[in-house]
């Protein structure tokens, strides 16, 4: 029977999507709840599995392709009615384990057992689950490599680029083997400007156009919060948890949204209204090999600093693993961006539309500062704070960044959300 599979309603508002990889083709068989496509929608990426067995007759987008909720994706051929064959088919391919983030009901890739790495180059025993990204199975298809003919030398047994590459006869390239231009090989390279790196850029290009951007940059003295960092680490790792300044950020925030609503609001052009929060969902900017992810730590309010710490820290390892999913990376009511690892002064950051304002950190250095007419070295920060000034005025952006560098500069404020 031929069954047209549509992009489900993937939740939390989504009304299209991005194809961005396809795991299946035309003439391949395909088992029940095997991952067949994935789909980048304006929140995560997420891959979505066949609800049923038989033989992909059809692919309806290219990738790159952006596909509307209730749009056909592609047409299978249900077991139940495909002509019998008289050959016994190849063994089932088993879904992926996911390279990004994933749907509750991606089960089959959730719960895909790892396979035993070897030195030697046999193929897996028969049945073996089939361990790689989504980038190495393109790769494959590209050079013509069985993957279930490799056993993978990656991380419990995944099947890495070097491995295609070696099973196809070529050398795996390396960073340093880039060759320059020559006789016969263009002097540029066209990469598809797809997935999430078009994401960021639809969003961005969103947010400056909507949003009336001005930055206001002040500077911190986070000496006191240094030292209260350093004495309370100890107690931290105990509970297994590596504690960062952000989840004190986080808490000074939620005190200062007590004082400055508006801060913590979105604006609903389509009705006209100001969009208060009652909660504090703080947003945080995660850099991973595939781009900015921004993970939610949700009702900041009801948890301790050490509880703020380890969510914060969890959900950035779900980012850079790619198994962060739609509800861990929505619902944000404010964001924090920091760069403090890289250096630099400070940035001007780009509001996350269609909140009202984002903080951006900066490095934390010993610089001399004047304190009581004297000249001592404190651990000095510049805190960068961008504000849609349709809704926020310079003067409250001010009247903000103080309430949050008072919390900052004098922890003891709030030393009852510590622990």
């Amino acid at each position: 029977m031929r069954f047209e599979f549509k992009l489900p309603d993937i939740g939390e508002g989504v009304v299209e999507g991005e194809v961005v990889n396809w795991l299946v083709k035309s003439g391949d068989p395909i088992s029940e709840d095997q991952v067949m496509v994935e789909v980048m929608t304006d929140k995560a990426t997420v891959e979505i599995p066949s609800p049923h067995a038989g033989t992909v007759l059809e692919t309806m987008a290219k990738v790159g392709d952006t596909v509307q909720v209730g749009a056909t994706l592609l047409v299978i051929e249900t077991e139940a009615d495909a002509p019998q064959k008289a050959t016994v088919p190849d063994e089932p391919q088993a879904p992926v384990a996911p390279e990004e983030a994933t749907v509750a009901d991606a089960k089959a890739s959730a719960t895909a057992p790892a396979v035993p790495s070897a030195p030697d180059a046999s193929p897996p025993p028969p049945g073996t689950k089939i361990l790689a990204a989504p980038a190495t199975r393109k790769l494959a298809r590209e050079q013509g490599v069985d993957l279930s003919q490799i056993r993978g030398t990656g991380p419990h047994g995944r099947i890495t680029r070097g491995d295609v590459l070696k099973s196809a006869g070529g050398p795996e390239p390396t960073a340093q083997t880039a060759e320059p231009a020559g006789p016969g090989k263009s002097p540029e390279e066209r990469i598809p400007f797809a997935g999430l790196r078009k994401r960021i850029a639809q969003k961005m290009r969103e947010s400056k156009d909507m949003a009336a951007h001005f930055t206001y940059v002040d500077e911190v003295d986070m000496t006191a919060l240094v030292h209260l960092r350093t004495s309370l680490k100890p107690a931290a790792a105990e509970k297994g948890v590596r504690i960062t300044y952000l989840p004190f950020v986080a808490k000074a925030l939620q005190r200062a949204f007590a004082k400055f609503p508006n801060l913590n609001s979105s604006l609903d052009e389509s009705s006209g209204e100001l969009v208060i929060k009652h909660y504090y969902n703080i947003g945080i900017a995660v850099d991973t090999p595939r781009g900015l992810y921004v993970p939610v730590v949700k009702n900041v309010e009801r948890k301790t600093v050490i509880e703020t710490a380890r969510e914060i820290s969890e959900l950035a390892e779900k980012c850079r693993n790619g198994k962060a999913n739609l509800e861990e990376l929505s619902g944000s009511s404010f964001t924090i961006t920091s760069v403090g690892n890289l250096g630099g002064m400070f940035a001007t950051p780009i509001i996350n539309y269609p909140e009202v304002a984002i903080l951006g950190l900066n490095k934390i250095h010993d610089r001399p500062v004047v304190r009581d007419g004297e000249i001592v070295v404190r651990k000095m920060m510049y805190a960068a704070l961008s504000f849609d000034h349709r809704v926020i005025d310079g003067a409250v952006g001010a009247a903000f960044t103080n309430e949050v560098k008072r919390y900052l500069e004098n922890p003891g404020l709030f030393t009852l959300d510590l622990i």
